[in-house]
């Protein structure tokens, strides 16, 4: 197929592209400057430019392919709502391309938007279209163009890892060296779940191989590390000292974070493996951040 895929130089999206190309498929990757169109062509991918300030922009990249890919997402988490609010706008400009076709769309989303709270882990087969999360947004303008015709589903992120980057544990290692301490909230007892990027790039390309009309995956291979584990991993490779925040101080502590400190996003995969066949393989969350090189202000 050719595949169009927004956010192609970045984290995840790099890492799709050599796993699509390999399969045999033409990639064409989104791309805003010269730089990353130059990295697109070294990896055998076409660029193609545009942003997601400019989603109409998008539409003709889609039209252009036979299926898309889209994991790009404006990862300011200061400005969370008006990005996922973004992210909606983006997600119906790519489906409005698709419509009338058998195209698969491919949109990403977070694992957080299968959970039904009380200790119990996320599942695929969840979806609350009242969920409080402000990514909901992403989800409902997918089931918007599902209802409409168009071949849509969904990959669910957990913290996607290597040693460099590690989701929202990136901005966490940083507040850590910030305030000079690892905290956690409470006891540390909530979880994140966890998959290495490689994992997951082959998880996006196997589920845009199946283009199942309203699939929802959850890139999970470990269901759930402790934030606790991950305050004194973090608190070993910065030689500071893992501490507990109270949760009336999490707001002060953590910042923007805080709505983040306290979550439990545990989740499972089961039947993501069931569906796909997808046998995740590559380091833990904490086999990465231990091998970290913290000197380099990660």
């Amino acid at each position: 197929m050719r595949i169009f895929l927004t956010g192609a130089t970045g984290f995840i999206g790099s890492r799709v592209v050599p796993e699509l190309i390999a399969a045999g498929h033409q990639v064409l990757g989104l791309t805003r400057s010269d730089r990353g169109a130059e990295a697109l062509r070294a990896a055998g991918a076409e660029p193609f430019r545009g942003t997601l300030e400019e989603p109409d922009g998008l539409r003709r990249g889609a039209a252009e392919a036979d299926a898309v890919i889209h994991t790009a997402f404006d990862h300011d988490f200061a400005n969370f709502v008006a990005n996922c609010a973004k992210d909606g706008r983006v997600i119906r400009a790519l489906g409005e391309a698709l419509k009338g076709s058998d195209r698969p769309l491919l949109i990403t989303s977070g694992v957080g938007l299968g959970g039904s709270g009380h200790g119990r882990l996320a599942s695929e087969d969840i979806f609350d279209t009242d969920h409080p999360n402000p990514r909901i947004a992403s989800e409902l303008a997918g089931n918007e163009l599902l209802e409409a015709g168009v071949n849509v589903s969904v990959m669910r992120l957990s913290q996607i890892h290597d040693p460099v980057k590690q989701g929202l544990v990136t901005p966490y290692v940083a507040l850590c060296r910030e305030k000079g301490a690892a905290p956690f909230v409470g006891e540390g007892a909530n979880r994140w779940s966890a998959a290495h990027v490689g994992d997951a790039a082959k998880l996006y390309r196997l589920a845009i191989e199946a283009g199942r009309p309203g699939a929802r995956y959850n890139a999970v291979a470990e269901e759930g590390v402790p934030i606790r584990t991950i305050a004194e991993t973090v608190a070993r490779g910065l030689g500071v000292e893992a501490v507990s925040v109270l949760p009336d101080e999490t707001a002060d502590y953590f910042g923007w974070m805080a709505g983040f400190a306290g979550m439990d996003m545990a989740a499972s995969s089961a039947l993501t493996r069931e569906r796909l066949g997808w046998q995740p393989t590559g380091p833990g969350l904490v086999a990465d951040l231990e091998a970290m090189d913290y000197s380099a202000g990660n």
